[in-house]
Formats: structure tokens, C-alpha cells, sequence
């Protein structure tokens, strides 16, 4: 239904507003993978996908040096060199998760002489990037704990490898 106005083209009612916004609002949803419940089924995304996600997406921008406090990472250095262990890739990363939106936080060391705002920046837009393409949610925020700088001359524990 539309109305007419005189010498002007018609225009929408407020039902067929209603209705095109309903159904773009759906159609959003559809490509999320996250439908409806009861719409041919649901889609839910365990916080463990979204924080392994998120930790690779962090580890790849330069001048990350590792993920997670220093009691964490020398856990997790102990951890790896158990036979069958493996890296912790969620390691530095927090997740909570919606039915279509997620909240992260993340824990980063950056290297010495880089500028911590232009990393936090880079990780804060390849995290949101890698989790919004993967995943469909919508990542509200992503928060940035830098706990450390790696000097040049401290002692390497263990570097972590980036993942090309």
C-alpha cells in the first residue's frame, strides 16, 4: 500500500516500513547464521571459537610479542613443552559471547620501540575484522590490556611464532 500525494511520487505507510524493516532485520540475522529460534534451526558460537579467533588475529599484527601477564605466559611455556601439549592460542584472551554480539579482552605485550596506541589500533581492527568475517557476530568492543614491553636485551622465554 502506498499513498499518493498529489504531483508526488507515493510514498511507503508506516506498514510497509514495518515490514521492509522486518524483513532486512531477518535477512541480517539469515547471514549471520544465527536465525531465529525455530527458523530451520540455530547457530550458537562456543566463547572458546571466538577467543581462538580473536588470539590469532592478535598475534599477527607486528609489534605483538605475546599474548597474556607474565605468570600466564610462563604457565603456558612449561605447559608446551609437555609432551601432547600444545600452544595456547586463547592464551591472553577473554571472551563473552551472545546470541549476536561479542565483548573481548585482551592482554598483549608489545615490543620495545613500537607505538603501543598504533598497535592497540592494529589489533583492535584485525580482531574485530577476523571475528566479524568468521563468525558474523557483531563485536561491540575489544579491550587492550598492554602488561609488558619486550626489551631487546631481555631473556627470550620462549618466543611465540606468528602464524602466517
Amino acid at each position: 500500500m502506498t499513498d499518493m500525494t498529489e504531483g508526488g511520487p507515493p510514498r511507503a505507510t508506516d506498514t510497509e516500513k514495518t515490514l521492509s524493516e522486518s524483513t532486512s532485520q531477518k535477512s541480517r540475522q539469515a547471514r549471520r547464521g544465527t536465525g531465529a529460534p525455530g527458523a530451520r534451526g540455530r547457530t550458537t558460537i562456543a566463547d572458546g571459537v571466538v577467543e581462538k579467533i580473536a588470539g590469532m588475529a592478535a598475534r599477527d599484527v607486528f609489534g605483538v610479542h605475546a599474548m597474556g601477564s607474565g605468570l600466564s605466559r610462563t604457565f603456558g611455556a612449561v605447559r608446551d613443552r609437555v609432551p601432547g601439549g600444545s600452544k595456547a592460542v586463547t592464551r591472553g584472551v577473554k571472551a563473552e559471547v551472545g546470541e549476536l554480539q561479542t565483548a573481548l579482552d585482551l592482554e598483549i605485550v608489545v615490543d620495545y620501540g613500537v607505538s603501543i596506541g598504533d598497535v592497540a589500533r592494529d589489533v583492535r581492527e584485525n580482531v574485530v575484522a577476523a571475528v566479524e568475517r568468521m563468525t558474523g557476530l557483531e563485536v561491540v568492543e575489544v579491550n587492550i590490556a598492554v602488561s609488558d614491553v619486550k626489551l631487546p636485551d631481555e631473556e627470550e622465554e620462549e618466543p611465540e611464532t606468528r602464524l602466517q
